[in-house]
């Protein structure tokens, strides 16, 4: 029988198929796919038709956490988001399509996606 671990992680990735499905990213309006694990999380946004990630930011990166002790925060989803405003607005974009990853809309996700309205983005 399966453990706990291994149902949830099924759970996460059918969530993530489903919304998938319907949500997709072209050079007018990309996807800005976020991922969240335990100890960082991470954004990018993908033009799906052309394949290219045009722009991307994590609080593994030096200049986007700064003096954070742990990325895995919501200050650090704050940073985060500010940061892939601020790259988006720098590669023309301004309108994008925002892909939760199959989390809920609530805590460090919410945070990162207010910080990227904050930034300029339009979703």
């Amino acid at each position: 029988m399966p453990d706990k671990q291994t149902l949830r992680a099924a759970r996460l990735q059918r969530r993530k198929y489903s919304i998938r499905k319907t949500l997709s990213g072209d050079a007018a309006r990309p996807r800005l796919a976020v991922f969240r694990s335990d100890k960082h999380i991470y954004a990018q946004i993908i033009d799906d038709i052309a394949g290219k990630t045009l722009v991307s930011a994590a609080t593994t990166e030096k200049d986007v956490r700064g003096e954070l002790p742990n990325g895995g925060n919501i200050k650090g989803a704050v940073l985060v988001g500010k940061a892939i405003a601020e790259r988006a607005k720098a590669a023309g974009v301004t309108k994008i399509a925002f892909d939760r990853g199959g989390q809920r809309y609530h805590g460090r996700i919410k945070a990162l996606a207010d910080a990227a309205r904050e930034g300029g983005l339009q979703f």
